[in-house]
């Protein structure tokens, strides 16, 4: 087993090996060979235990980089959903989705009393139930409120969380991917055979798209984002990085309350059928969840991912008929609303925008968990409401850097193999680097999934969409 100097001076020779690289090469997407770096002098990489070999490439995040006109953003359409019960066990319908039932009702939060759309105005005045914040805020109409967020948090029994070391992977997107190949076929291939490949480019989960759009602009935390080439096909899987793992398991009491507010707030804003009452009395279980499986084109990429639904209203189709729901501080100063444009705006934005939900249904709440107003955003304007400001963030921008990324991913992830994976790490301030690992535990397509295609021909072309794109940006 190596010294933690031996890794130590590992770790030193490999920096300086990227930033040989770097200097050689300029910014943005390194143009290097293929070949892999040779083994560092003092520990060779082959011979640490879980380590793979450095990539020779790597991605510049800087935000001065991607500016310019958005890339064409096909409008999402829905292929599909699942639901995850109590145990979360997978089921392959739309049993577990919620409907959103407001307080004082009405199936359309643009046309809810007591629902506020973005761009209100007026003052604060106490006892009025307003935000506090002319730009976001407006007189609450006919809701009396407040909604007590706190209740059943200390009671035994009545807060049940998902185990956060239980690696999914993507273990449910695969298991719906298994059901439903025939829905893949390009024109001219028999829907009713075994399709040798998925006709598309990238399948993940939401979640792991949202962090690579905010990544031009995040200065917290960093991520890794492992990849596999499978039958044509790039599957990305988030793994935990040792800074949100430290993070999560030093979570304070107070954390874990607000986190506890946040699904609550799910409780009293959603019912189990449309028209119906909400039930707040039931325990607050983080294993349940709903969630849509989408299809869509960034550029010239073809994307299939999942993403878990608050709650739907009204008739319209999906995902145009989704809501999300959130929760924040009310904002009383300056600083507070800066924080909410700069770094929640921008999260909700592109959690929503990805997988094509309209509108965002916010309760600000004060440091005692009860909400005094509630705010609907329209996602496509939040971009525009915030583009004025100083230090703000740019969506183009954002839209521009995944393009960007997608495009590094198919230059770099070229084996065939889903026995081999590789590992995307970034840094606040640092570029995107990868290793490459085979047969390792990194691997994480599971073996029923590959078996699958074990008899199947290895496919030909892969997809070229005749669909015309439909751009919503």
């Amino acid at each position: 087993m190596h010294s933690e100097t031996g890794l130590a001076r590992l770790a030193a020779s490999e920096r300086r090996e990227r930033k040989r690289l770097s200097d050689s090469e300029g910014s943005g997407v390194k143009r290097a060979s293929m070949e892999k770096v040779d083994k560092v002098v003092v520990v060779g990489v082959e011979e640490v235990a879980g380590v793979g070999e450095p990539g020779v490439r790597s991605l510049s995040t800087a935000p001065e980089g991607y500016t310019g006109a958005c890339p064409n953003y096909r409008q999402p359409a829905e292929l599909g959903c699942f639901s995850l019960d109590s145990q979360r066990t997978f089921h392959d319908d739309g049993r577990l989705l919620r409907y959103f039932a407001p307080p004082r009702g009405g199936d359309d939060p643009r046309e809810t009393p007591g629902v506020e759309t973005n761009g209100g105005a007026g003052a604060a005045t106490a006892g009025d139930c307003r935000t506090g914040d002319p730009a976001i805020g407006g007189r609450s109409r006919g809701w009396q409120g407040p909604i007590d967020l706190d209740v059943g948090w200390s009671v035994p029994g009545a807060y049940i969380q998902m185990d956060a070391q239980r690696a999914e992977r993507l273990d449910h997107i695969v298991s719906w991917l298994s059901r439903h190949r025939s829905r893949f076929a390009l024109p001219g291939q028999a829907a009713s055979l075994p399709l040798p490949s998925l006709n598309t480019d990238f399948v993940t989960w939401r979640g792991h798209l949202t962090k690579v759009l905010g990544t031009p602009y995040e200065r917290r935390e960093g991520w890794q984002l492992a990849a596999t080439l499978f039958r044509g096909t790039r599957y990305m899987s988030e793994v935990e990085t040792e800074a949100a793992r430290r993070e999560r398991e030093m979570r304070s009491l107070r954390q874990k309350q607000m986190c506890y507010w946040g699904y609550k707030f799910e409780q009293y804003m959603t019912a189990d059928r449309p028209g119906g009452e909400p039930d707040v009395s039931r325990p607050v279980n983080t294993n349940e969840g709903f969630c849509t499986v989408v299809r869509t084109r960034l550029a010239g990429h073809s994307l299939v991912f999942a993403g878990e639904v608050d709650c739907r209203a009204g008739e319209r189709p999906p995902p145009s008929s989704y809501v999300e729901l959130k929760t924040s501080r009310e904002v009383v100063t300056p600083g507070q609303r800066f924080t909410l444009h700069r770094f929640k705006l921008m999260k909700w934005w592109a959690q929503s925008f990805l997988i094509g939900v309209p509108r965002i249904v916010v309760g600000f709440r004060d440091d005692s968990g009860h909400v005094q107003h509630l705010q609907t955003y329209e996602t496509l304007k939040i971009p525009k409401m915030v583009g004025s400001e100083e230090k703000m963030w740019n969506a183009a921008v954002s839209l521009n850097f995944c393009e960007a990324f997608l495009s590094f991913l198919k230059e770099v992830v070229t084996r065939d193999d889903p026995k081999v994976v590789y590992l995307f790490s970034w840094e606040p301030g640092a570029d995107v680097t990868y290793r490459v690992y085979e047969n390792s535990e990194q691997t994480f397509l599971p073996d029923w999934y590959i078996e699958q295609f074990r008899d199947l021909p290895k496919p030909g072309m892969m997809e070229q969409s005749t669909a015309p794109d439909s751009p919503i940006v």
